[in-house]
């Protein structure tokens, strides 16, 4: 019998021969600190009330290789940009950053380059900010990714800088089998706005594993839109977690989009640390088959005057299984603070499961906070009134869908994108 000391050592074996000798001090102390964490924190189980409802077996019970060096293989990743969206293009192949497929528009006061390049040329910012918001010490997952993420992307705005295109990262597996760690930073200085896509992808890669951490500093009056798309293999498993720290009138909205996986985590954690900020988190979750999809929010209000809105839609079939835990904290000093969560589910199949827990945790008295959720099956009834209207069943379901996921997409100001996600949602449903 495997123990679960065993299981978390499957997932270091491979990670041991990762060289990171050529960094600078401050980069190896903070890996040497996350190892030290590695060792004392538990693997979650169906006990850890945080994982209640996700049980990593099919993580696990599996052995991974990862890759040590980049690739020079040339891809083609043409097929995975958002159709009409001028935009810059950074790729990521099994962990590591591919400077000769990227393409990158020059922009004063706007960097965007290799996580790993920033750190070798001791980056004043990276140095006193990698892993300053997502502690290692708490989090197994997040504690993994310190200690052995390879590559990643950085993002660098000056003040009043406003990015004068969006950016998308493709976070591309090509390997079968493999476990890659992945970071992202963002410092988004007073007044500077960017908005950013991450997309998680697949060509062959079956039963491969990422880790992917992102960090998100708002300095006042910045604003970031972080827009994620998992759209892997069924046979692909994905932990994701999304730390932002917000200061005074930011505002930070993070979309998320998830069309497969047979185990998708995505942890999101906000500290909002000021007042006047508001934050956006949404999601669309479209699970099929044996697919578990595990959604994870917290939002931390600790001064007033702030605003908070969650929606999250999951459409789940055959065996698939969808998770919502949404937590927002409302402090004793952040009076004033609007909050909201939802969270709505469609069954079409009578095995799919869902498990939803949006929670309130109010310590102070001037507050307007509410949450809610439903679970239920799609409306024959309408569907049926449609098909009376020369609409075929599929296309009358497709209709449905769209309608239903139309709250979880309002916050996604990129058109091209919201088109993309809206053919994707087609292309499951009328097929």
């Amino acid at each position: 019998m495997i123990t679960e000391l065993s299981k978390k050592d499957l997932l270091l074996e491979n990670l041991t021969h990762l060289d990171f000798s050529n960094e600078p001090d401050f980069s190896k102390q903070l890996r040497s600190n996350a190892k030290s964490n590695v060792q004392q924190l538990d693997l979650p189980t169906s006990k850890t009330e945080y994982w209640k409802y996700t049980r990593l077996g099919k993580i696990t019970n599996k052995r991974f290789t990862t890759p040590t060096t980049p690739s020079t293989e040339k891809i083609d990743v043409s097929t995975f940009k958002i159709p009409n969206l001028d935009a810059n293009i950074v790729v990521l192949e099994n962990g590591f950053y591919r400077a000769d497929l990227s393409q990158i528009e020059t922009q004063e006061g706007f960097r965007v380059l290799s996580l790993r390049e920033a750190i070798l040329n001791n980056d004043g910012f990276i140095k006193d900010h990698l892993g300053g918001i997502a502690k290692a010490e708490k989090e197994l997952f997040v504690a993994l990714n310190t200690m052995n993420f390879t590559d990643g992307v950085y993002f660098d705005l000056d003040k009043k800088v406003v990015a004068k295109k969006p950016t998308h990262i493709i976070n591309i597996i090509t390997q079968d089998g493999i476990f890659t760690n992945t970071r992202v930073i963002v410092k988004a200085h007073d007044f500077s706005s960017v908005k950013i896509i991450e997309s998680f992808v697949n060509i062959g890669g079956e039963n491969s594993f990422t880790n992917n951490v992102s960090e998100f500093f708002l300095n006042p009056n910045s604003q970031i839109e972080y827009n994620k798309i998992q759209n892997k293999s069924k046979e692909s498993y994905h932990i994701s977690t999304e730390q932002a720290y917000q200061r005074a009138n930011s505002n930070f909205t993070i979309n998320t989009a998830t069309f497969n996986g047979a185990l998708v985590r995505n942890n999101l954690n906000i500290e909002v640390n000021a007042s006047n900020c508001e934050t956006n988190l949404n999601g669309l979750y479209l699970g099929r088959n044996n697919d578990h999809i595990d959604n994870h929010t917290v939002v931390d209000h600790m001064k007033s005057h702030c605003n908070s809105n969650e929606v999250y839609k999951g459409i789940l079939d055959d065996n698939s299984t969808g998770v919502f835990n949404g937590k927002v904290f409302v402090r004793q000093d952040a009076q004033i603070t609007n909050a909201f969560q939802q969270n709505n589910t469609i069954l079409l199949s009578d095995n799919a499961v869902s498990n939803s827990k949006p929670e309130l945790e109010i310590y102070a008295d001037d507050v307007k906070c509410s949450h809610g959720s439903t679970t239920g099956q799609i409306d024959e009834e309408a569907i049926f009134y449609l098909q009376t209207r020369g609409i075929s069943k599929k296309s009358a379901i497709n209709l449905m869908v769209n309608a239903f996921a139309k709250d979880a997409l309002a916050k996604i100001t990129i058109e091209p994108l919201t088109e993309y996600i809206n053919t994707k949602i087609e292309e499951r449903f009328t097929k």
